[in-house]
């Protein structure tokens, strides 16, 4: 498989407190390992996935995992404006990662106007679930989600339960923004890329949707 080949590249981004999982999800599904210990990022770390999202539709997806603790904030900060998705994740067996979520959520919607950032909310570690370790309930996490206007999955990094579901909810939520117009390709914006060779093709088809003037949504709002 040639893996220069694609049509567009989707910048993703990690987010969440520090030891939470963020690299493990990574990890686990760019190259199918878990370990055990992990070095805990600094600053920022990089991944890189190749998806196809429908037949012929190839996918690069590069991952920002951004260090979760405070002192690295100014420079994560920084790699917000240029995400067209982002993972909001928490630690089931975490109290205080999950009451942090809004906080992520908020700081990331105040500084990408006027882009737009298709977000998941993750739970991970669900392979804790059986043990008793739970601190925070579906329901509760469900109902997040649904203030956040976002889907929700639970996962394990440890054992790969649902890691490439959520991944891949989220590069199809993406590609269906971008194919609807509610994302958009602009200049000077690295959140998506189109390969020149497919950017001809891409303008065709966002001129065969309904002309009709859509009503503006706001940064973060459902999509």
């Amino acid at each position: 498989m040639d893996l220069t080949l694609w049509q567009y590249q989707f910048r993703i981004i990690m987010l969440g407190d520090s030891t939470v999982g963020k690299s493990s999800l990574l990890k686990r599904y760019t190259e199918n390992l878990f370990l055990e210990s992990i070095n805990e990022t600094v600053g920022v770390d990089f991944y890189v996935h190749f998806l196809e999202v429908e037949p012929g539709v190839r996918v690069k997806l590069q991952f920002w995992d951004t260090a979760g603790q405070e002192r690295f904030r100014s420079v994560t900060r920084s790699y917000y404006r240029n995400s067209v998705g982002g993972l909001l994740v928490f630690d089931m067996t975490n109290r205080a990662s999950f009451n942090h979520i809004k906080e992520w959520h908020a700081e990331v919607c105040e500084r990408v106007q006027p882009h737009r950032v298709v977000f998941i909310l993750v739970g991970q570690k669900s392979d804790m679930d059986a043990e008793g370790n739970r601190a925070v309930s579906r329901e509760e996490a469900e109902k997040l989600a649904g203030q956040l206007g976002v889907p929700y999955a639970e996962v394990s990094a440890k054992t790969g339960q649902n890691v490439k579901e959520a991944f891949e909810l989220l590069t199809r939520r993406v590609y269906q923004a971008l194919m609807s117009g509610e994302v958009e390709l602009q200049e000077g914006w690295d959140g998506v890329k189109c390969a020149p060779q497919s950017l001809q093709a891409h303008r065709a088809s966002l001129a065969q949707l309904d002309t009709t003037p859509k009503t503006s949504k706001k940064c973060c709002e459902k999509l």
